[in-house]
């Protein structure tokens, strides 16, 4: 390097890489798009190569910027960490935090929970995270995270909870038009609500319920949000949290006695927030209401 970047040019790249040109990129910074630009510049004079070829496409990121990429992006999480951690005071909880759990976790679970934790501590402000991904907690793209996968990583600090049970289910008015099926072989001859993408946890599903494969699929899509959607619209049966389920009596449960899943559920935080008061706060907050969601009837 010929000399040390602004900061704010990698954000600059991370953006152009994200959006594909520098007027999205500009949009995202709320920067015009010379500036943008200006700090591309900047940011190759600094480093000496070329980090993106103009196309008719937009902005190409060459093997340099997306090498870049993940440090970059490491670096802006980390100083959004920080930036949440001095926020704080000891005498009360105030400050930032960002949470991950998958789409049902996050829509379906966790809003009361969330609820209770910011009557508690008004000035506690919370970034809901919405993903399926595994967010990595060691770059710090969250701070805390709700998972149905066990983390492994021996920098983190993990909370095991009551595992969830999932299960068959369909909505009534499917089940009055095609007869609820009575084995898992009936299955071929209904419409079924799955998966697109096949995940280390779901091939290990499929192969303990082999069943439950993309081929029979009627309606396929990684979004449980969105399979939730279609098995209370009736299109068909797909799997379902039962406690969620049984919040409603239009959902039926199907074949119960040959789908039973249970999955592991943990909330994880990386072990340098351990002396965050606001960290603790929240996990806490999140063990104590998942573990009484457990424990409600429905």
């Amino acid at each position: 390097m010929s000399s040390e970047p602004d900061w704010n040019h990698y954000r600059t790249l991370v953006a152009v890489v994200e959006t594909g040109s520098l007027s999205g990129a500009a949009r995202v910074l709320n920067l015009t798009q010379p500036t943008v630009s200006r700090h591309i510049d900047a940011l190759e004079a600094a480093c000496g190569v070329t980090l993106f070829l103009r196309t008719q496409r937009g902005l190409d990121p060459t093997e340099m910027a997306l090498r870049l990429l993940p440090l970059a992006q490491t670096m802006l999480a980390t100083t959004a960490a920080m930036g949440r951690l001095v926020t704080e005071t000891a005498a009360d909880v105030r400050g930032t935090i960002r949470v991950s759990a998958s789409e049902i976790m996050g829509s379906e679970i966790l809003p009361p929970i969330l609820s209770v934790l910011r009557r508690r501590h008004p000035a506690l402000v919370i970034e809901l995270v919405l993903s399926n991904a595994v967010d990595d907690l060691l770059r710090r793209q969250a701070d805390i995270a709700v998972r149905m996968t066990e983390p492994v990583q021996g920098a983190l600090i993990a909370r095991r909870l009551p595992p969830v049970a999932l299960g068959l289910f369909a909505h009534k008015g499917y089940l009055a038009r095609k007869p609820a099926p009575v084995t898992l072989a009936d299955l071929k001859d209904h419409d079924f609500i799955g998966f697109d993408h096949e995940t280390p946890p779901l091939r290990d599903l499929v192969q303990n319920h082999p069943a439950l494969n993309r081929a029979a699929f009627a309606l396929r899509t990684d979004s449980d949000v969105a399979q939730l959607a279609a098995i209370r619209a009736g299109f068909g049966i797909g799997l379902c949290q039962v406690k969620i389920a049984q919040r409603e009596p239009d959902l039926i449960p199907v074949l119960s006695a040959e789908v039973s899943i249970n999955l592991g559920l943990w909330v994880v935080m990386h072990e340098n927030l351990k002396t965050s008061t606001v960290c603790r706060v929240v996990f806490d907050g999140l063990v104590e209401g998942l573990q009484t969601a457990a424990r409600r009837s429905p």
